[in-house]
């Protein structure tokens, strides 16, 4: 799947707000196995360029605090917002603290965390194999195995955190006045 219909998925189903990935996920089973298989390897794509030291930092701040897993949940996010945000927060983010603005945090309700984008192409795949979503094993494996077949690995992302906690309020200042005495978690 070419990264522009994957960012033009992603752009549809933003008009669904809290109802997002039930609509995105609801799509990817109107597609072939195939472009479910390619949706994930671009979504995967995009979580490895936003594995970055800057990036988690940010979400450090935003977050007042941010595990291994709650990296993957705000990226997941991150990504969900579309190719313009993405890429904004990627290039410097602290950009961030303009966009998480309060009328925005009214609006939607899952920032700045989505753990359940990082499931809407393997629950599709799960529904197209056994016409539900609640998660089944086999089809689970088939879902990895058909991701390595199209030339996915999963080798362990290594990164170098190249801050830490008490240099963070210099590091993101704009971020630190928005955020730092009162995070979103």
């Amino acid at each position: 799947m070419a990264a522009n219909i994957f960012w033009e998925l992603i752009s549809d189903s933003k008009k669904y707000g809290a109802e997002q990935i039930e609509w995105l996920t609801n799509e990817l089973t109107k597609k072939t196995s195939k472009e479910i298989i390619q949706f994930e390897i671009e979504f995967q794509n995009k979580m490895v360029q936003s594995y970055t030291s800057s990036l988690w930092g940010a979400a450090y701040v935003i977050m007042g605090g941010c595990s291994d897993d709650g990296f993957d949940y705000f990226r997941g996010w991150l990504i969900s917002r579309g190719e313009e945000v993405f890429n904004q927060a990627l290039k410097n983010p602290e950009f961030l603290a303009g966009f998480l603005t309060e009328d925005y945090l009214q609006e939607d309700e899952f920032a700045p965390q989505l753990e359940e984008m990082l499931l809407a192409a393997s629950d599709a795949y799960t529904y197209q194999k056994t016409g539900t979503y609640e998660y089944n094993d086999s089809a689970n494996t088939e879902f990895l195995n058909e991701l390595e077949a199209h030339g996915y690995n999963f080798e362990p992302m290594d990164i170098e955190i190249d801050w830490v906690e008490e240099d963070l309020e210099v590091r993101y200042p704009l971020l630190w006045a928005r955020f730092g005495e009162e995070p979103l978690i």
